[in-house]
């Protein structure tokens, strides 16, 4: 059957007006074309729908007993075609899923988890750590927002750059070189490097090499905090954006230098699918995710190399042994 759910608006509001007349009014139609409109549900349903009774018309048994299902399915289909956008953020019953890199989960999740604890209770988040092979996760809605470095390059992904931070040499407190890590002590260093792939090499070592210069990589590992606990035990270098390692930084009472050479300040870009541009529940997400991130790495903050001077994370109580010589 070919249906006219028209037909099912005019129907709420003949049984709701009781006449032909104020069904007309009520949805600037004129009489004939409601006229016109009741013949057809009359002969689709085989019933009368409204008869005449002197100067009024009275629904049939069969109208009385449709009139409330009927006034559903039109709420309904409106609920459908014009939704409302109003978010209630304290009945709100979701599950998100985030995926970033440790260092940034671990950056990121303290300040996100309290406003959604305070705003919206019923929301829970998981944070994915990074695959070490490409996946169609975003695209199939197992991850609600990726965070990273790379803008995706497919036209149904949205992304936003939330900020640049800037990168430093992350070292021991009383490393031998603290305060004096110039271009040739950074590049005779041992080296750690964090990469999900496993790459013993990143874009450093290109800018070392038009230096003549080469480094030495101890180790490639997969989490920020692997890298973290060998730093604190050993004369290794790890170089590393600073706001969003600060946290990590902190915790293992590790200072910072800035480079002697100048790297590109690395990007934080928040992705998303396009089918999620217009739901107000994630743009709620991405607007918190925006505004801790910002905040944590502000306007203007990634600097030349020799910008600002090095800076020692105050002491926090620590399990760590004494360091390891490599």
């Amino acid at each position: 059957m070919h249906l006219d759910l028209n037909l099912l608006t005019v129907l709420d509001a003949l049984l709701d007006e009781g006449s032909v007349a104020g069904a007309a009014e009520r949805l600037r139609l004129s009489s004939p074309a409601v006229s016109r409109s009741l013949g057809r549900i009359r002969r689709l349903t085989g019933d009368d729908i409204l008869v005449r009774t002197g100067r009024s018309m009275t629904p049939t048994p069969y109208a009385l007993a449709v009139r409330d299902q009927v006034g559903e399915l039109v709420r309904q289909a409106r609920d459908v075609l014009a939704p409302s956008r109003e978010l209630d953020l304290a009945e709100l019953d979701r599950t998100f899923t985030l995926q970033c890199h440790d260092a940034l989960a671990t950056s990121l999740a303290p300040t996100l988890l309290s406003a959604i604890a305070k705003f919206a209770p019923g929301v829970r988040l998981r944070f994915l750590a990074e695959s070490a092979v490409d996946t169609d996760d975003l695209r199939h809605g197992r991850i609600d927002l990726a965070i990273g470095a790379t803008v995706p390059d497919l036209p149904e992904f949205r992304s936003e750059t939330l900020g640049h931070d800037r990168v430093v040499a992350i070292l021991r407190r009383d490393h031998a070189y603290a305060g004096k890590l110039d271009l040739a002590a950074y590049a005779a260093q041992p080296h750690i490097l964090v990469s999900r792939r496993g790459r013993l090499t990143d874009p450093v070592d290109d800018v070392l090499a038009t230096h003549g210069l080469r480094r030495r990589v101890l180790a490639s590992v997969a989490t920020a905090a692997s890298a973290m606990l060998i730093i604190s035990r050993s004369d290794a270098v790890l170089t590393a954006p600073q706001a969003i390692w600060r946290p990590l930084i902190e915790t293992f009472e590790l200072r910072t230098e800035p480079l002697p050479i100048p790297v590109p300040p690395p990007p934080m870009i928040c992705s998303w699918h396009q089918r999620y541009d217009t739901d107000a529940a994630h743009a709620w997400l991405r607007a918190q995710v925006r505004t801790t991130l910002t905040a944590a790495v502000p306007s203007g903050h990634a600097l030349a190399a020799g910008d600002s001077a090095s800076t020692i994370a105050p002491p926090i109580r620590s399990a760590c042994a004494g360091p390891i010589r490599l």
